[in-house]
């Protein structure tokens, strides 16, 4: 009888023990982001400025897609070196510091990966944390879409010609996640995960503009798939615009991926 006794408390120890448990995880998710300041878009800044290429340009090699009729033939190179006057296309600029205690809405808009003619356009492309991200197939062949992150789990999904659009969403911020297609090996985009809407990717100008920053203090950082991160610090007041302007230095020979 004390031996059942006995049981009988430790089952019911154990039992309230596991509804604390259950009672704090839910208060804890159920709790406002206490200490998170909104921005005030009446002070808000803006940050803007080019991205610059010298040195040694690596010749864009034109990619064979013979293996495929279905990709067409208009020629198609890679696109790990998109300069013109030197200003560098494709390179993604995002606030690396400064942003903390802040809060921002989540963002409901679909971003869109578009694979037609054998590419993904874009080839770079910035989203936030949770947003959707729609991958259409434009081509009469199949693709096999294959995002390799390092935070997060990879997937790889085939699409057949003229299937619905795929939906994902990226939860967990990182920088320049490869996307290929395991159909046809030299497709290749770069997807950029943040916690937060203020980024911006160069066109062909090299030029970039972040609006919404409240004053503070920052570190700007501009990264590009080939030649790595570069970093700035700004200062931003009241309404301010102030320019950062990166230069990277092909000196080491850096040749665009092979395909």
């Amino acid at each position: 009888m004390r031996i059942t006794v006995f049981f009988c408390s430790i089952l019911l120890l154990v039992a309230l023990s596991a509804c604390n448990s259950k009672s704090e995880s839910t208060s804890a998710t159920s709790q406002p982001q206490a200490g998170l300041t909104p921005i005030d878009p009446a002070t808000a800044g803006s940050i803007s400025g080019n991205v610059k290429f010298s040195g040694t340009l690596p010749k864009a090699q034109q990619i064979d897609m013979s293996q495929d009729p279905a990709c067409g033939n208009k020629p198609n190179f890679d696109e790990s070196f998109v300069v013109s006057n030197g200003a560098l296309a494709n390179a993604f600029i995002y606030v690396k510091k400064g942003l903390e205690g802040r809060s921002f809405p989540a963002v409901s808009t679909v971003a869109k990966i578009t694979q037609q003619n054998c590419r993904y356009t874009p080839h770079v492309m910035g989203i936030v944390a949770g947003q959707p991200v729609q991958i259409i197939n434009a081509d009469q062949t199949t693709h096999n879409i294959h995002p390799m992150p390092t935070a997060s789990k990879q997937w790889n999904e085939s699409q057949l010609p003229n299937d619905q659009p795929i939906q994902k969403t990226f939860n967990k911020p990182e920088l320049m996640i490869p996307v290929k297609c395991n159909q046809h090996p030299w497709m290749r985009m770069y997807l950029n995960v943040v916690s937060n809407p203020l980024f911006a990717v160069t066109g062909p100008d090299g030029r970039f503009e972040i609006k919404g920053l409240p004053p503070g203090e920052y570190t700007i950082a501009a990264v590009h798939e080939k030649m790595g991160e570069q970093e700035m610090k700004v200062t931003i007041g009241p309404k301010e615009t102030k320019s950062a302007d990166f230069a990277f230095v092909n000196s080491h020979g850096v040749e665009p991926r092979l395909q």
